[in-house]
């Protein structure tokens, strides 16, 4: 199955290097390049693509905002691309709904991973980004978690399983094996997860998780 990306980077050059570095991996397809947040957001509504590769810092509707768009229509799933990996960044893009969070630094084989992972469903994070949440999510309880509790607390037991294996970072498959069942049924179950509890992405989902102590 071929997997249908938008490219949405402002600089020109790095949006050619990204072009060709996916072109030529079989099974992806570039269906569309944006210059802006505003193109980026557009063109999404309109092609439908499976991923948009998204810059945070893009001119006219920063990254952020673009996903927001992007994924409360949802038209794809967003991998993020920056220079930095700032937590006004990293939250910022988790918030919004983003399926990833990776750094331009990164080498070609983990961009073609990562749209992969991404494009089934599953988050990626840079090694990086994942230990500063760990750290962050790791502290004692903010006045806001008792609502997430108590919603988390409406989930069936084994919906609570599946969000657990969602806080250790494991994949549809991953979870699947250790809970004995079919990967379909896993999707469906994270598809349940996020409607009852209001979340945008397996990865928000990962963060109340983690927040609420659920992950191992």
């Amino acid at each position: 199955m071929t997997i249908r990306v938008l490219v949405a980077e402002d600089q020109a050059a790095v949006r050619a290097a990204l072009v060709m570095i996916l072109r030529a991996e079989p099974g992806l397809e570039v269906v569309g390049e944006a210059a802006d947040g505003e193109q980026a957001v557009r063109l999404a509504l309109e092609l439908r693509p499976d991923v948009v590769l998204m810059d945070v810092q893009m001119p006219r509707l920063d990254g952020v905002s673009a996903t927001r768009q992007v994924v409360a229509a949802g038209a794809a799933q967003v991998l993020m691309l920056t220079t930095f990996d700032l937590d006004e960044y990293v939250y910022g893009a988790l918030r919004a709904g983003a399926a990833g969070f990776l750094l331009k630094d990164l080498e070609a084989d983990t961009l073609i991973e990562g749209i992969r992972t991404v494009a089934r469903g599953d988050g990626m994070l840079a090694p990086s980004v994942t230990r500063r949440l760990i750290g962050t999510f790791a502290r004692p309880e903010r006045p806001d978690q008792p609502r997430a509790r108590e919603a988390v607390d409406g989930l069936t037991p084994r919906e609570r399983e599946v969000l657990a294996c969602l806080g250790a970072g494991l994949s549809n498959g991953e979870i699947a094996r250790r809970l004995e069942m079919a990967e379909a049924t896993t999707k469906t179950h994270v598809s349940r997860i996020l409607a009852k509890l209001g979340l945008r992405s397996r990865v928000q989902a990962a963060i109340l998780a983690q927040d609420l102590g659920l992950a191992p």
